[in-house]
């Protein structure tokens, strides 16, 4: 199977897919270039729509408007006026590290994590931000935080560290959004990609967009990869279920540190993909903050 191009958008870099069934569209950001992007499915309708600051995650709010994980803060926001209400500063002591990868999980808390884009080094962290907009530390040691869903039961939750080259698996209590018994879910090692951002299907497989490597794959529950989506350009970043039938898996991809020959190779580099892979996904709950 081979993702197409739906969006020619050509985004520096891509990120934070996922379905927005309230309005029938799809969201991502665009991290570098400093935007978010909508896809309307049904009408081919895109808009984009232009942001101060990088956007790294976000999600829809229960109660309307947006949860929104900047670089350094995570906040409150309504895209239509701008208004802007802070819920906390991320690593304010750390000048290398920024929010990247999150998702909410199934109760409607967002966890997040970040990554160290200057040495590299493991000192970031995953925050969970609660439905009471209290804040905590899930964990740290972290370089560079991917890969963040949740079993369609939310009783699991799935995690990347991209440079470990590996997804891993938690017993995530939903009662008190609390994380345990930390295991090897699938390695990577023998892949051509690093474990990018993912998402799951109705069946419990993880799908994972892998950096660099061309692809899209799916981890089968008993940590296996079972199926392979190849996808025309070099840097697939994240993926998520949508359509009105849960059956189109959309794909972000990125042009970051990719030199010009690269990209006359591939001018569709950034672009937004999809494709059926015949399973049906999960939707995300909204924030419930």
């Amino acid at each position: 199977m081979q993702a197409q191009l739906v969006v020619d958008c050509r985004n520096q870099h891509g990120e934070g897919v996922f379905w927005s069934p309230s309005d029938g569209m799809v969201w991502w950001t665009d991290i570098e270039g400093r935007a978010l992007w909508s896809y309307e499915p049904s009408s081919g309708d895109t808009a984009r729509h232009e942001m101060a600051e990088r956007v790294c995650c976000f999600a829809p709010r229960a109660r309307g408007g947006l949860i929104v994980a900047f670089a350094d803060r995570v906040s409150l926001v309504d895209l239509a006026t701008g208004e802007e209400t802070l819920i906390t500063h991320f690593e304010r002591g750390n000048p290398e590290t920024r929010l990247n990868d999150g998702r909410t999980d199934r109760v409607g808390r967002l966890i997040v994590g970040g990554m160290n884009e200057g040495s590299g080094a493991a000192n970031s962290s995953v925050l969970s931000i609660d439905t009471d907009l209290k804040v905590r530390t899930l964990f740290d040691g972290v370089s560079c935080a991917n890969s963040t869903c949740f079993s369609p039961d939310g009783s699991v939750m799935y995690f990347a560290d991209t440079p470990d080259r590996e997804i891993v698996a938690f017993d995530y209590d939903q009662a008190t959004g609390t994380v345990s018994n930390r295991r090897l879910h699938c390695s990577f090692a023998a892949e051509p990609g690093l474990p990018d951002g993912s998402c799951v299907d109705a069946e419990g497989g993880v799908w994972n967009a892998e950096w660099e490597g061309r692809r899209v794959v799916r981890v089968a529950p008993d940590g296996s990869i079972d199926r392979v989506i190849d996808v025309p350009v070099w840097k697939p970043t994240c993926c998520a279920f949508g359509g009105p039938d849960l059956d189109t898996l959309f794909i972000t991809t990125s042009r970051l540190m990719s030199g010009e020959e690269a990209l006359r190779k591939e001018p569709e580099s950034g672009g937004l993909f999809a494709v059926k892979p015949g399973v049906r996904g999960v939707i995300d709950a909204p924030f419930n903050g």
